[in-house]
């Protein structure tokens, strides 16, 4: 068992998951939901993802041992802070908002939680959201990356190391800006480019479109206020990630102008090898090993 209690804020797509991967590995003898929409925490309570559900930081956080914080990253530091004023001073908050540096560096300055904050980013979901769409075992071989603070325990982020372990994640530690850094480059600008596809792509095109448009556009269906904060608090590594797909389209501009084939042919072949030599499989485990103390990938952290 990783807690007693565990207080879930946000119960959608990720927050529901978690919900029901911790209730199905007996991890928790209690979550409970904390939201504002009494429907949503009704429909959590039915599925399963919660055992209480509560629209009151007071009652969520009270008695709770772990609080994971999954709201949009806009709302992710006032909900942390709500959780430091009214919960227990054994109370471990962390997060699962895909951007981590302002998060952190906010979170840091708050006295109340002071090495008790200890970021997350689980590396799993879809274009689809709500808890209707929870899955237990959504993050069963994905990675996720754990970015504590100066100021984080080294007891607050084995806790939170075990928790994702224990629901099948593969765990890395990283430094906030590091994480934003990657993060842009292998998340948020795909999802820009995908949205910008689909501004270029009218209804009648669309209907002669297969696999690639397919494949390519999924992603733009995911929720636009999820993504606009994402956007927006991660606006410097974009802007950045941005300049620099710029400079590899004017590459592609320049050769394609030239009919250079020799260019075009290895400007392919490069990405192609790239791409082939990734894997997304649990089995392939990039990441070096936790710190000591932290369970390595696969061990059983109970």
């Amino acid at each position: 068992m990783i807690v007693r209690s565990a207080t879930i804020v946000g119960v959608g797509l990720i927050g529901g998951s978690l919900g029901l991967a911790l209730k199905a590995r007996g991890l928790v003898e209690r979550v409970i939901g904390l939201g504002r929409d009494p429907e949503r925490l009704e429909l959590a309570r039915r599925r399963g993802a919660i055992d209480r559900a509560v629209l009151d930081p007071a009652a969520a956080f009270g008695d709770s041992d772990l609080a994971v914080i999954c709201t949009p990253v806009s709302q992710i530091v006032e909900q942390a802070c709500l959780a430091g004023a009214h919960g227990p001073a054994h109370l471990v908050v962390t997060d699962v908002g895909s951007t981590k540096r302002g998060i952190v560096a906010d979170l840091e300055r708050e006295p109340s939680l002071r090495g008790r904050f200890v970021g997350a980013h689980p590396i799993a979901g879809s274009e689809r959201s709500g808890v209707e769409h929870a899955d237990g075992d959504l993050f069963q071989g994905a990675p996720c990356v754990i970015t504590p603070g100066d100021s984080a325990s080294d007891q607050a982020v084995q806790q939170v190391a075990a928790l994702w372990h224990s629901v099948g994640s593969r765990v890395r530690i990283m430094a906030p800006a590091e994480h934003d850094r990657a993060l842009t480059l292998v998340s948020h600008l795909p999802h820009a480019l995908a949205a910008a596809l689909v501004h270029l792509v009218d209804a009648e095109d669309a209907s002669l479109a297969g696999g690639a448009y397919r494949d390519v556009s999924r992603i733009a269906a995911s929720d636009e206020a999820v993504w606009t904060d994402i956007f927006l608090a991660n606006r410097e590594a974009m802007l950045d990630a941005l300049a620099r797909f710029s400079d590899q389209l004017a590459e592609f501009r320049r050769l394609l102008d030239r009919a250079d084939r020799r260019g075009l042919s290895q400007w392919w072949r490069t990405a192609q090898m790239r791409r082939r030599d990734w894997s997304p499989g649990p089995d392939r485990e990039s990441s070096p090993r936790p710190p000591a103390g932290i369970p390595a990938s696969g061990a059983d952290p109970r």
